[in-house]
């Protein structure tokens, strides 16, 4: 793994994460042997509006017993979401191994490690044959990597003629100068923003079409005002980002919450067909 990974990693390290998660379940009253998705909701979908986009997302297209691929699948929220309500087969893939380690563990508690399975490596050289899913599917990844026509260039190759690529993400919508911390990155040098005019210029030059797509932003400058007014009443959820984020998670969501406000970052969801 080069430095750049090594970095990226390193930012989003949190160790015994799956034990942390069983102690905070504990914690709210939860059985252990008996959990269900809405349970660990709050925790495994990292990124803006979490488990309610995924649900918007699936919907933009039919789903039903589709071969899935989440690139950059975090904790796994979203495969076990689309496995569990779409009877698709889910797989994902993170740069972190406390992740993908995570993410398979928490399937398992679940009950759906059948349909999902998740493993390392990097979004840019995916360890799959070409032609390999019917459904690539990303939320919150493409920021941290530098080689944007790489990981673009992967989706397409493992998709299959008439698949569909999905995506959740943000984009510069201007030049103005970042502030960090953010979510996915504690500084500029992990941070590789473009905008969404060059995303669509590299998907074109690959052969995809553009079936749709959505400005998010609005709704999440309202899901980040809600959730930061309830942080500040009531402390940090027993189970939310803060698991991830730590006391780091303020400033970094208020940053987010800002630049979206200025018009500096765009929120962006849309569909994409080879």
């Amino acid at each position: 793994m080069d430095a750049l990974n090594q970095s990226i990693e390193a930012h989003y390290l949190k160790e015994n994460l799956y034990g942390d998660i069983l102690n905070r379940l504990k914690e709210k009253g939860v059985d252990l042997n008996h959990v269900q998705r809405s349970d660990i909701a709050g925790v495994d979908e990292f990124h803006v509006r979490g488990a309610a986009v995924s649900k918007e997302l699936a919907s933009t297209i039919p789903l039903k017993g589709m071969k899935v691929l989440d690139m950059g699948s975090g904790l796994g929220g979203p495969c076990r979401m689309l496995a569990d309500e779409y009877d698709c087969h889910a797989t994902g893939i993170d740069l972190s191994t406390e992740f993908v380690n995570t993410a398979n563990s928490l399937s398992k508690l679940v009950g759906l490690s059948k349909k999902t399975h998740f493993v390392q490596g990097s979004a840019t050289e995916l360890p799959f044959e070409d032609s390999s899913f019917d459904v690539v599917w990303t939320q919150h990844v493409q920021m941290n990597i530098p080689d944007k026509q790489k990981f673009y260039s992967e989706a397409y190759r493992v998709l299959r003629p008439g698949g569909h690529f999905l995506y959740y993400d943000i984009f510069r919508k201007n030049d103005d100068l970042v502030t960090y911390p953010m979510p996915w990155a504690a500084h500029e040098g992990l941070s590789f923003l473009f905008k969404s005019e060059e995303m669509a210029k590299i998907m074109a030059e690959l052969g995809f079409t553009l079936k749709s797509k959505t400005d998010q932003t609005e709704a999440g400058v309202e899901f980040f005002t809600s959730l930061l007014t309830r942080i500040k009443a009531y402390g940090p959820p027993t189970l939310g980002l803060n698991v991830l984020m730590g006391e780091s998670t303020k400033p970094k969501l208020t940053n987010l919450l800002e630049h979206f406000q200025k018009g500096v970052l765009l929120l962006e969801s849309g569909v994409y067909q080879k």
